[in-house]
Formats: C-alpha cells, structure tokens, sequence
C-alpha cells in the first residue's frame, strides 16, 4: 500500500508529477472549480450528497455514515470498472476532496490497496485555492507585462489573439471569462465562471508564463461581467508600459458590428441590453436609439455609443488609472480586418525579437 499526503503549496509546483488528478467531490463542486485538469469522480453525487447531508442532520451521524458508505463503495467500484481497469502498475494519481477527508481518503485507501502509488492532497480543494490565491501575487509580480489599450472597438481582442498566434505570451482575462467587458459583452448561451474557477484559470495561465519574455494583456477594469480580475494583476496591469490600439471610427463600427452580429440578428435581445444605459444617458437619448435600432439603423447607434458614451469613459478612466498611458506608442493597423491585425502582430513580434537580441548581445 503506497498513500502519501502532499501539503497544498508543495501542489501548486508538483501538478505536471502526476498522470490524473482526480476530484473525488460531486458534480456541483466540481462544476463550482476544480484544479487544472481535475476529472471528477465523485464519491458520492450532487443528490447522494444532498441525502446524506439531511439524514446527518435529522436523524444521526452514525445512520448517515452507513448510508455515505454503501454510495460511496457502490461509485468507487464504478470509477475503478470505467476508469482504472486498464491503468498500469505505476500509474501516479492525485486524489482530493473539499477538505481531503473521507470522500478522497475513501477512494484512494482502495486505489492504494491495489498496489498504486496515491497522493492525497492534504487540506483537499480548500487548502488548495487558499494557496492558490497567495501565490497569484508572487506569479504577476514575476512577469514583463505589456498593456495593450485602446477604445472600444480598436480590436484589442484581435491583436492580443494574433500576437498568440505568432508565438507571444498573451493573457486573455475575456476570453476566460466568456465575457467582452462592457454593459454589452455577455456572450448568448454561454453563462461566466464562477469566481474560483475564474481565479484557478487565471492562475493556470499565470504559472505558464516565462518571466523573461513580455506578456500582453488588454486593459481592463477591475471586472469582466461578473467576475473580478485579481487585485494584484489589476495593480501591475497599471504600473507597466502601454500600447494605444488606434482605429479610425468607421472601422471600429465595422468590427463591432462583425463581432456582435448576433445583436444584429436579434435586435430586440439589443435593444434591452441597450435600455440598461438608461441610467447613464438617459432615457430620451437611449430611446432614440431604440427606434433607430428597431428602425434597422443599427450603425448610426454604434457609431454614437462609441463617440458620446465609451469613448470619453474609457479615456477618462484610462488616464486616471494607467500611469503609462499617456507616454503610451500608438500602434495602428490598416483596417479593422483579421489579416491586418497579423500583420501588426508580425510587425510587433519582429522589434520584440530585435529589442530581445540587443539585451542578450549587450550582456555577453
């Protein structure tokens, strides 16, 4: 028998050791977070769980301890026929629960029975994201970040998602959030994280990140929707160097109206979206769009939420939060097109990699 603890912070450097991570907890938490390329098996389910819990509470620990046993000895021989059967001898687990107790201890005293080497996680999923969430700081303090800025519909989503393609470190904090960070962004049909599995995706992205190289990330607030970005990013993200994303207007109508097609398609979905401004702009105003946008004039209502409403708070909140973006380069694509924002990003990859060289040549 081979069962072995590993305290959490040892966990957040030691994650590529093991061959599967397994979450012994129900769906409902699994769903909630989980770790980086967590499966989940749950040792008891979402009612299961639910069951156990009211008969613990209304009747008495010892009944509800003999029912949890007979779900969980009845789901752990279901993981070992769908999962395990096949699993050599030196296959190397990590098994966790909420608070590494019997859900994981369960699974994995059977696991180790068999003959494989188990680690636990000591403190389980709890110790885990309390660690987690300090070591977040330690991580943004190590990198080399690039702010790239520019108002709404300059088409900082596209830069950042052609600077990956040409092999730059990018954090995309939307893009983990399912979410385009204004009253407007929250994607149709695809609901947000939660905020631990939001911090656990930032965190993953974090720790893969060579500090000798820059990471480009967009400007944003302090939240994407409904999730918040972690303090500690917010802060760096307002210390670094900036780079102005600059459109003209006309083609930042164009690549919004590319990007939001769907409120094209369903103007009614926009036009409550829209009725949200109200407060901001008042009603005369946001009604007016309303009949232009039902009128099928939807560009003319772009153009004017640019011009009259994101742009002069964007660069007011810019100025007042980024302490380089005034001193910031203006870079500026040809058009609003995907084949224009390679381009850039091939532009900006080779003076990276020039600027790089020098440094390395200097210090030889």
């Amino acid at each position: 028998m081979s069962l072995t603890p590993i305290p959490a912070a040892d966990l957040l450097q030691r994650l590529h050791e093991f061959d599967t991570i397994v979450d012994a907890r129900s769906e409902g938490e699994f769903d909630e977070d989980h770790l980086p390329g967590a499966v989940n098996w749950p040792t008891l389910d979402n009612d299961q769980r639910r069951d156990i819990g009211t008969l613990y509470k209304q009747v008495n620990a010892f009944e509800a301890k003999k029912r949890g046993a007979a779900h969980a000895a009845r789901n752990i021989a279901g993981h070992i026929d769908r999962e395990v059967i096949d699993k050599p001898k030196d296959w190397k687990p990590l098994a966790y629960c909420w608070r590494g107790g019997k859900r994981s201890g369960s699974l994995s005293l059977i696991l180790s029975e068999i003959g494989f080497r188990v680690t636990l996680v000591e403190g389980g999923y709890k110790a885990f994201r309390a660690a987690l969430v300090l070591d977040i700081p330690r991580l943004v303090n190590t990198l080399n970040w690039r702010v790239v800025c520019g108002t709404t519909g300059s088409g900082k989503t596209r830069l950042l998602k052609a600077l990956a393609q040409q092999g730059e470190q990018v954090l995309d904090l939307e893009d983990l959030a399912n979410h385009r960070s204004s009253v407007l962004g929250a994607l149709p049909g695809i609901p947000q994280p939660t905020q631990k599995r939001y911090d656990t995706l930032v965190w993953d992205a974090l720790r893969q990140f060579d500090p000798d190289r820059p990471v480009y990330v967009e400007s944003e607030s302090k939240k994407v929707g409904n999730v918040a970005v972690p303090a500690s990013l917010i802060d760096a993200m307002r210390q670094s160097p900036c780079l102005n994303l600059v459109l003209p207007d006309a083609e930042r109508v164009a690549l919004l109206m590319e990007d939001y097609d769907f409120f094209v398609q369903n103007t009614e979905d926009f036009c409550g979206r829209l009725q949200v401004l109200s407060e901001f702009r008042g009603n005369v105003v946001v009604d007016g769009w309303l009949s232009q946008v039902r009128a099928g004039d939807i560009g003319a209502v772009v153009q004017e939420l640019l011009t009259q409403h994101y742009d002069p708070v964007y660069l007011q909140s810019m100025r007042r939060n980024f302490k380089h973006f005034e001193l910031a380069r203006v870079i500026s694509p040809v058009d609003h097109s995907e084949q224009a924002m390679n381009d850039l990003a091939i532009q900006m990859t080779r003076e990276s990699s020039a600027i790089a060289a020098e440094v390395r040549a200097e210090y030889r």
